[in-house]
């Protein structure tokens, strides 16, 4: 869900957008206080039309001034807007977590497979990431709306000549990327822990996703994410190491064995840095991604 949020601005505005996963964090937080007042399901509505407000003033403001100066400019100011974002969450909501919890028609099992049980919220998350996906694809490719936003992204100085507002296309998109993330936020953010530090836990791996299924490719950000979450879960449940794999064909590892804490690392303990050992094998092997395309 982040990730086709960050496929929007990051992809196909060409803003390197590093407040991506503070707006997911704000979403989480501002779903908190409304669902502390009003319940879940209308915060799971209002919280990401804040945030896509609140996304939509930051381009308008913020980002627009600087589009003519280049991307070096708006990395800085993204960069600068995820710790201001984070001092401000911590001066509002205080530096501890807070008790986001799973709405009561959702907080227990599933059905039960071999003795484990699968979360009813998880699959609620998957519903709601997949009609979320479903839907971006349905206004960006069957709507009228989608096709004046691609345009605008591809060919700006001739949507323009048209009557189309640019600028305003580009306000709107970037507000809609965050408001993505805020909706992540929202059903994210009572599945884990909603804490100040949890856009800095999503913040690189969602720039991993975007490469490696593809710069603009929703469809690539969907593969990706499944891909690398399944590798990092199936990683987790894997203890071998090269030297347990050495004494299988009859080679014993000592600790004066060179190298011996390295042959002792396991495919579990090293199962967070396997998504970048992928992103560097994607942009040597196949820089345009898994299903981008080459400009």
């Amino acid at each position: 869900m982040l990730s086709s949020g960050l496929t929007l601005i990051f992809s196909m505005m060409g803003v390197l957008n590093f407040a991506h996963a503070s707006f997911y964090m704000l979403g989480a937080y501002i779903a908190y206080t409304i669902s502390s007042v009003v319940g879940f399901w209308p915060a799971l509505v209002l919280a990401p039309v804040a945030v896509g407000l609140l996304g939509a003033l930051v381009e308008r403001y913020g980002l627009r001034p600087l589009h003519k100066f280049g991307h070096i400019p708006e990395l800085l100011f993204t960069f600068g807007l995820s710790f201001l974002i984070v001092e401000l969450v911590q001066l509002i909501w205080g530096r501890a977590a807070v008790q986001y919890a799973i709405p009561k028609q959702l907080d227990g099992p599933l059905f039960t497979l071999f003795s484990t049980s699968f979360p009813a919220y998880r699959a609620f998350m998957m519903l709601v990431a997949l009609a979320m996906l479903g839907a971006i694809w349905l206004v960006l490719t069957r709507t009228r709306v989608g096709l004046v936003i691609q345009a605008a992204l591809t060919h700006p100085d001739a949507a323009e000549a048209l009557g189309h507002n640019v600028p305003r296309i580009f306000m709107w998109v970037f507000g809609g990327g965050s408001a993505l993330a805020g909706l992540a936020g929202v059903i994210g953010g009572n599945a884990f822990v909603t804490e100040p530090a949890m856009a800095a836990t999503v913040g690189s791996i969602i720039f991993v996703v975007v490469v490696v299924g593809g710069m603009g490719s929703l469809a690539g950000a969907f593969v990706a994410s499944l891909l690398i979450g399944i590798m990092q879960t199936t990683a987790v449940a894997l203890d071998y190491s090269l030297a347990h794999l050495l004494g299988k064909v009859g080679v014993a590892v000592s600790p004066a064995t060179p190298a011996y804490a390295l042959l002792n690392v396991t495919i579990a303990q090293s199962a967070a840095i396997l998504p970048y050992l992928l992103l560097v094998l994607i942009l040597i092997f196949r820089p345009k991604g898994l299903m981008g395309t080459r400009e």
